[in-house]
Order: structure tokens, then C-alpha cells, then sequence
């Protein structure tokens, strides 16, 4: 049986650098994600600028207030973190089809086959990390392993971007962690039994572990899945969610603009997109928001509709709304495309009767160079420019 590759791809402190590339002026300042502005709300996360003015993991609101006056306080936005989310979801997705969203920091790739088409797996995963650096400006890290469990703790433990536990490392791996690194010492009953019996350690666990009898008496229901995690095995398949109820696009300006040629491009190029994968799902938007984010932190948003789905026409629709949302001479950072409410798409009429048809047909002309040779191998030289890529 051939052995799985299973990825998992860590957003280093996602909601940070969401924030940060948001408004590069938090870049360099110490600031903290709290739950509320109220009193007792609690830092959910923190720079390593705010950790050294003594700020921690779960302090209250009125504390930090009493004590530091030099921590920017940001709610936790979770729609912008949700949106950055999808949107690295479907750049993932270009790696392989078999994705699972783990939470908003993390995605488990099952990679089975490709080490044949793709070569190389450390090579693949910096490969990915760079693509969503690129498209998002976030960084990430790639554990590698023959499951998700492994892989999971590589990313959790391990500071380098890319590390490979190699197929049947794993108990080797994991011997000298920590024990509250494995998923089942969350469990009240078996941490507060671990600390008791002064088990720190998971090579302790499986020393003990050996001992079946014992062991079975000590952890009573919990005996077999800690055993099992301590040696690294794990059955669990990557599951993807069910199908997306959005299609998202999104485009990081290289450099801020407010040149029209250049924002006229981008949108052009996340309308190609957006269109590429309606006519794949055969499904048109009945709604589609565009989304403008300025440098000093505002944004414009316009909404409309996408009833035909050849590249033509979904610019048409995309360039209106920006037309319409661009209102402001600052200069722009980032522009979404967000399209929803699908409902099937149905052209019965002869291929080259309408000019819709028509366009209709070169669309699919030019997927299909797409197809073969990436989303980007067949586009205008605004595009590139505008992207940064020339």
C-alpha cells in the first residue's frame, strides 16, 4: 500500500498579519487582538512587540488599560479573517483537489500521487508557501508526514518553514515533545492523570505505554487513542468541505496605486478568475461584491449581478462596480471579488448565433490553455505589469 503525503499549512499568527497588511502602520507597533473593548474582554493574540511590554494570552482589557498605553487594541475582525481564509483555501486548492479548512490558521493537503507529478514534497510545499505569500502576502509553514496528526504537531513545534517527518520517523519524532502537543491530553481526565503520575514527556507515554495492562488500568477508555497518538498513527482522511458557497478572489497591489490603467487590470484579472470557475461549477452568481481597500485603512463596496459567465461579460459587470465603488483618491491596497447566491447556468442557444456565444466560446478557447498550463499562462500584458509579475 503506497503511503500517503499528507500536508498541514499553518498561517503563522494569520489574524496579526491580516491586521498588519491591512494597515502597514501596525507593522512595527506592539498591538493585540482582544475578544471585546469592553472591560472584561481578553487578548486572543499579541505581536511579539506587545509581548515584550509584559502583555500576555488571555489578559483583560481594563489591565492592559491600566498598565500600557502603547499597545494598539484591534477587535477581532473575524470577516476579514474568514474572507482571507477562502481565499487562501482556493490558492491551496491549485496543489491539490482533497483540502480541509483547519480552522482560519491552517489546511490540511492530502498530497497521495503527487509525489509523482510534483517530484520532490519539501520542494512542493515551499512551492505553496511562496504562492500564498505572493497572492496574500501571509506567511505559512508545511508539516509533512503520512497523516494529518503528525503533520499537524510538525507545524505546531517545529520553527523552520518546511519539515518532513519521514514514514515510520513518526514515534521518533515525537518521543522528545511535550505531551500536551497530542490531541486526546486535552481531555481533563487525561492531562490531570499525566501531571499526577508526572508523565511530561511522550516518549514517557510510550515507555508506559508498552505495559499494556497497566496502561490500560491507568487511562481506563482514553488507553488505546493515546497509545496510538504517541506512536504518530492516525487513520483520519483529509476530508474537503462541501462545496463552497462562495468564489472568492483577491489581488494584494504590489505597491499601492490609485493609477486607473493598473486597478483596471487587477480587476480585470480577478474577473477572469471569478468567471473560470463559475463556468467550471456551471453556475452563475446572483450576487457579486466588489470590495476596495484604501491605504488608510477605509473601503468601498458595490454590489451587483453575474447572469452571463464568459470572461467579457463578468469584467463588464466587475469594472461597473468598481467604476462605481472607486469614488476616493487614495491610493488602493487590495481589491476583492466575492461571488454567491449561485444558481445553475443554462445557454441553449446555437454557438455562434449571439454575441454572448461568441464570447462564450473564446472563453472556453482560452481555458483550456489555461488549464494546461496554469491560470496566468495566457493573459495581457497590463495584467502582468499590474500584478507586478513583468
Amino acid at each position: 500500500m503506497t503511503a500517503r503525503d499528507v500536508f498541514h499549512i499553518r498561517l503563522k499568527e494569520m489574524e496579526l498579519q491580516a491586521e498588519r497588511i491591512m494597515d502597514p502602520s501596525l507593522r512595527t507597533r506592539p498591538i493585540a487582538i482582544i475578544s471585546s473593548p469592553q472591560p472584561n474582554g481578553t487578548i486572543l493574540s499579541l505581536s511579539p512587540e506587545a509581548e515584550e511590554d509584559g502583555l500576555f494570552h488571555g489578559m483583560k482589557v481594563s489591565v492592559i488599560r491600566k498598565m500600557s498605553h502603547g499597545v494598539q487594541l484591534l477587535p477581532y475582525n473575524r470577516s476579514l479573517y474568514t474572507r482571507l481564509n477562502r481565499y487562501v483555501y482556493q490558492v491551496v486548492s491549485m496543489f491539490t483537489p482533497t483540502v480541509e479548512p483547519d480552522g482560519f490558521d491552517g489546511f490540511y493537503l492530502d498530497m497521495k500521487g503527487m509525489r509523482a507529478i510534483r517530484g520532490d514534497m519539501q520542494n512542493t510545499g515551499m512551492s505553496i508557501v511562496q504562492k500564498i505569500r505572493e497572492q496574500t502576502n501571509i506567511s505559512g509553514m508545511v508539516g509533512i508526514s503520512v497523516n494529518k496528526l503528525v503533520s499537524r504537531i510538525v507545524t505546531s513545534v517545529v520553527p523552520e518553514t518546511i519539515h518532513e517527518v519521514e514514514d515510520g520517523k513518526e514515534a521518533q519524532f515525537l518521543s522528545p515533545l511535550k505531551s500536551p502537543v497530542l490531541p486526546v491530553v486535552k481531555e481533563n481526565s487525561v492531562n490531570r492523570l499525566l501531571c499526577f503520575l508526572w508523565i511530561k514527556q511522550i516518549s514517557h507515554i510510550q515507555s508506559m505505554a508498552r505495559q499494556s495492562d497497566e496502561f490500560r488500568i491507568f487511562f481506563g477508555g482514553y488507553a488505546a487513542q493515546l497509545s496510538r497518538e504517541a506512536r504518530g498513527q492516525d487513520s483520519s482522511v483529509v476530508k474537503p468541505p462541501q462545496l463552497q458557497d462562495h468564489v472568492l478572489e483577491q489581488t494584494v497591489l504590489p505597491e499601492d496605486t490609485n493609477d486607473e490603467n493598473v486597478l483596471h487590470a487587477v480587476v480585470k484579472d480577478l474577473a477572469e478568475q471569478v468567471a473560470f470557475k463559475l463556468r467550471k461549477r456551471q453556475q452563475m452568481a446572483n450576487k457579486v461584491k466588489l470590495e476596495i481597500h484604501y491605504t488608510d485603512g477605509h473601503q468601498r463596496i458595490r454590489t451587483g449581478r453575474v447572469i452571463r459567465i464568459d470572461d467579457r461579460s463578468v469584467i463588464n459587470v466587475c469594472r461597473g462596480l468598481f467604476d462605481k465603488a472607486n469614488e476616493r483618491r487614495n491610493r488602493v491596497r487590495t481589491i476583492l471579488l466575492d461571488a454567491s447566491d449561485f444558481c445553475p447556468y443554462g445557454n441553449q442557444e446555437d454557438l455562434f448565433l449571439t454575441a454572448e456565444s461568441r464570447n462564450m466560446a473564446v472563453s472556453k478557447a482560452v481555458e483550456k490553455v489555461r488549464l494546461k498550463y496554469g491560470v496566468r499562462s495566457l493573459q495581457t500584458a497590463d495584467v502582468f505589469e499590474a500584478l507586478g509579475i513583468i
